[in-house]
């Protein structure tokens, strides 16, 4: 591979193709990640973990005091299970990935963290090379869930290189095609008039509380939701929050589905990512899915203006937020090449967003 950057599609099915991924299908290739999915092999376990370098996830489950789970009944809210995937990696030299919830899974309050075989850090597939098996742990926070083989948490996404921006090359990519707009007017919002950025190559993002509805807050029960189903009642499981004179009060340890003021814009030739905040903008958690595929409000010919991101949010202490806070931020990277399907072509449940939108799983 001579060029340098985030791998698309194409590239994601020539490496399923030659058996560097084992397990995957061509169906489950995105426009700039791969969906994994759960195997039928899952245990429930005392703790988490992080492998040492060499040391396989399967040689470990008898230290954390592994027990079979049966995947036909619920998991149990607080409790946390190790889940084998059935894609196995035998990468190229060239090749490393990092991995993500995918964003129904966040707006469940469900909590995925890859682990993989001698690798010690979440979500990481490193270093280039990389051979060997990729598990999960789950844990919902909110209310049980089913979850079963087949199902899809979380993706990975592929790279040969670090192309992430500086801020002047983000500053002229966003001049050459913009990156962010105004969701009511859809003009471009120039970096002039973002305020507080981090100077790190990201673009703050900041909170709606504008709408009719602010958000959601999740419901703790003992309903079930079940993954494979798309008519829960969303009432059983969430209730609406109310902005009041542009402010909301989030409490600690609550989790909220809240939207993103600016419409957001990934073109082809772009991979995007939502990335944590530091402690300098409060103690909180402002997303737990973080990919955004390459033509995420791009349109099919370059005409969108954009769309609002979701964020799913758990505060580590009683905050106040007001409209317009800086809430979220994003970091852009080049991809080798455009992907052969872009974002909007797709038939995703969020391609209509607009606003705090609950998972698929609801009415």
């Amino acid at each position: 591979m001579n060029k340098q950057g985030a791998l698309p599609d194409s590239y994601i099915q020539r490496l399923i193709a030659s058996g560097h991924i084992k397990g995957a299908t061509f169906d489950h290739v995105r426009p700039g990640s791969l969906d994994l999915r759960l195997s039928e092999e899952v245990y429930k376990v005392e703790s988490i973990f992080q492998p040492r370098r060499g040391e396989k996830v399967r040689d470990v489950l008898s230290r954390i005091k592994a027990e079979r789970h049966d995947p036909a009944k619920p998991i149990a809210r607080d409790a946390i299970y190790l889940w084998r995937l059935n894609e196995i990696l035998a990468l190229p030299q060239s090749v490393y990935a990092y991995c993500n919830p995918k964003s129904s899974t966040g707006r469940l309050d469900l909590h995925v963290r890859l682990i993989a075989d001698g690798v010690p850090r979440y979500d990481s597939v490193w270093p280039k090379g990389f051979h060997g098996e990729l598990w999960v742990s789950l844990m919902t926070k909110s209310f049980p869930t089913i979850v079963s083989p087949g199902d899809s948490l979380n993706q990975i996404r592929f790279f040969n290189a670090d192309t992430r921006m500086s801020d002047l090359e983000l500053e002229m990519e966003h001049h050459k095609s913009p990156l962010i707009y105004h969701p009511d007017t859809q003009k471009p919002i120039g970096f002039d008039e973002l305020e507080g950025q981090d100077g790190d190559g990201t673009i703050l993002l900041s909170i709606d509380l504008e709408s009719s509805v602010a958000g959601y807050e999740s419901i703790t029960s003992s309903h079930v939701v079940e993954l494979a189903r798309r008519d829960h009642d969303k009432d059983i499981f969430f209730k609406q929050v109310y902005a009041e004179k542009g402010a909301l009060r989030l409490e600690r340890d609550k989790f909220y589905i809240l939207s993103s003021y600016e419409s957001v814009v990934t073109p082809p030739d772009l991979a995007c990512e939502m990335v944590p905040m530091d402690e300098r903008s409060g103690e909180f958690r402002s997303h737990y899915a973080g990919f955004i595929d390459p033509g995420w409000g791009w349109g099919k010919e370059g005409e969108g203006k954009g769309r609002q991101l979701t964020l799913e949010v758990r505060p580590f202490e009683d905050i106040v937020v007001r409209h317009k806070q800086p809430i979220a931020k994003i970091r852009f990277e080049r991809l080798i090449e455009p992907p052969e399907v872009l974002y909007d072509l797709t038939d995703s449940n969020y391609i209509a967003q607009r606003g705090p939108k609950l998972g698929k799983f609801f009415v």
